[in-house]
């Protein structure tokens, strides 16, 4: 008998059916990672300026002046300064996790940003490429156009050879035009004007 190693359906959750959430006992505190993050910057950058280390040290020296000078019945943290420590350290202890997270945030942004510089990089780079392909194909397609002093050297040669070839009929058509008086002369095309060169 062929045993069925599927899951069975009933097991399985459906999807028109809503599925069973477990209530715990104590609820979790939810926050907004986004909102606390900018609080963690904001609190690290306030910690790295001069304000906040005038306001710390006005804060510590009216302490100890306080707790030094004043009669003993006012004093209320003795000369050891305990609960001076203690707040220091308490302090320093919520502010090393705070800029630890502001770092974190920063260094994701520079990675995000990285990122977007390499891509267009590689895609200013693909660009260039492409362009100089394209330079060199036409360079190459106007290695083969002729140019405008090629033209104007070809005209002057073929008109050159055209007053030439017309020369030479004059020459050969004058003796018999004298002989028969008659007989029409062949008319010579007027000469062409020189092109001018453009500047």
């Amino acid at each position: 008998m062929r045993r069925d190693t599927r899951p069975d359906r009933a097991d399985s959750p459906r999807l028109d059916t809503p599925r069973d959430t477990r209530r715990h006992l104590v609820r979790r505190p939810a926050y907004d990672s986004d909102t606390f993050g900018t609080f963690a910057e904001q609190f690290a950058r306030f910690m790295g300026t001069a304000q906040f280390l005038l306001w710390m040290t006005g804060f510590v020296v009216i302490w100890v002046v306080w707790n030094a000078l004043t009669p003993t019945g006012w004093h209320f943290d003795g000369y050891p300064f305990i609960f001076l420590t203690l707040m220091l350290s308490l302090q320093a202890s919520y502010a090393a996790p705070l800029i630890l997270l502001a770092q974190n945030r920063q260094e994701a942004r520079d990675r995000v940003v990285a990122e977007q510089d390499r891509q267009a990089d590689a895609r200013a780079h693909a660009d260039m490429e492409f362009l100089s392909r394209e330079v060199a194909s036409l360079r190459m397609g106007l290695g083969e156009v002729a140019t405008r002093d090629f033209v104007r050297s070809e005209l002057r040669a073929l008109l050159a050879e055209l007053e030439e070839q017309w020369a030479e009929r004059d020459e050969d058509d004058e003796p018999d035009g004298e002989a028969d008086g008659d007989r029409s002369r062949p008319v010579r095309p007027p000469k062409a004007p020189a092109p001018r060169r453009r500047p």
